[in-house]
């Protein structure tokens, strides 16, 4: 099993991620489409057992906490290029999967990131949510953010990840990246937050709020005068809204909503969808929590709807709506109306088309000036 080979061919590729399981090729994730390493054999066990020594490379604590949880995630450096590795189990035969992280970080304006999202981090303190479904970009955008104000604050940044993707130099700012991990740098996201509080950090970015415990620790943290940035695996601004809550007790949920009314600055939603050039296009939906959105947020019984009819309705406020975004960009030669149709519920159909002829006129209107 020639691992060296296979990452290579992933680099020149331009590959996401690699996929290697037994019984079938190395599969590469393409612009979010699996495709085979075709001139490789089918991987067996002892192909497996080989990339599993070849990522461990004998680390004694690393293999014990394999053994012991059945499941492995960290880092491997190959060449100039950082993996992402995670390692599982299947039919008890290792399985593989890698994300290649490039060294050279994207600006936001690149990635395509609305500037609201970058201004909100001037706040001096609040909650600011990155959200968005597995293989949505969510670590590039949040790495892309910490970038900027590393080169223009003067801050103290304390990021908590699992795994340290982006290695980043202090500039401006003073910044400190810690890993999760029994053999690394911190044990719980939870335990690393609180930990935070003592730290004299201006920044705190969670790599991911995946429970009540986290949470509850954020908004401490967002209480005590700190900017928190973090990530959440929902597929809109409203998602987001009602997975906090419902991390929550019922009995619980009308002080949460009261503080998340008043300590949540922004929720940014993306996703990636192929351009029409075959390159990935960031859809952003964003939430700029006014006292409208605010208001919603402390009600008795939260509508989805209602929020995202806020959300459209607040565009003088920096909110983007998904519509809004989905047009602008079929609109601007981007995406394909096709695609566009595909993300969004069919009674909302003719909002979209509505959108789009809107921005049409406005456009030919500016090109008439």
């Amino acid at each position: 099993m020639d691992m060296n080979r296979v990452l290579d061919i992933a680099i020149e590729r331009d590959a996401s991620d690699v996929h290697l399981v037994c019984g079938n090729k190395p599969l590469l994730r393409i612009i979010r489409e699996l495709k085979p390493i075709e001139d490789f054999d089918v991987l067996t066990q002892d192909d497996m057992n080989e990339v599993y020594d070849f990522l461990v490379k004998g680390n004694l604590q690393l293999d014990e906490i394999y053994t012991t949880t059945k499941k492995l995630d960290t880092s491997y450096q190959y060449k100039d290029i950082r993996l992402r590795v995670n390692i599982g189990l299947s039919d008890n035969i290792p399985t593989c999967t890698l994300r290649l992280v490039k060294n050279e970080l994207p600006t936001y304006e690149e990635l395509g990131v609305p500037d609201v999202v970058r201004r909100m981090t001037y706040q001096p303190q609040g909650l600011v949510l990155v959200t968005g479904k597995t293989n949505s970009g969510k670590s590039t955008t949040l790495n892309a953010l910490i970038n900027h104000i590393n080169e223009t604050q003067n801050k103290k940044i304390l990021t908590l990840e699992n795994p340290i993707e982006y290695k980043h130099s202090s500039k401006k700012s003073l910044i400190v990246q810690r890993e999760l991990g029994k053999s690394r740098d911190f044990l719980s996201f939870s335990d690393g937050v609180k930990n935070s509080l003592r730290e004299d950090c201006d920044i705190l970015v969670i790599g991911e709020i995946r429970d009540k415990e986290t949470m509850e620790a954020a908004i401490e943290t967002a209480e005590s005068g700190h900017l928190v940035i973090g990530t959440l695996h929902t597929r809109s601004c409203a998602e987001a809204i009602d997975r906090m809550i419902n991390f929550y007790e019922v009995r619980d949920q009308a002080s949460i909503k009261y503080l998340l009314s008043s300590l949540l600055k922004l929720v940014t939603a993306q996703r990636l969808l192929e351009g029409v050039n075959g390159r990935p296009v960031l859809v952003p939906e964003v939430m700029v929590v006014d006292n409208t959105i605010a208001g919603i947020i402390r009600k008795d019984k939260i509508s989805v709807s209602e929020i995202e009819d806020a959300i459209q309705s607040s565009a003088d406020k920096g909110s983007i709506g998904l519509i809004n975004s989905l047009a602008k960009l079929f609109v601007e030669g981007k995406i394909s109306l096709e695609l566009a149709k595909s993300q969004i519920e069919e009674k909302n159909l003719n909002i979209l088309n509505r959108t789009i002829m809107q921005l049409k006129i406005q456009n030919s209107g500016n090109v008439g000036l």
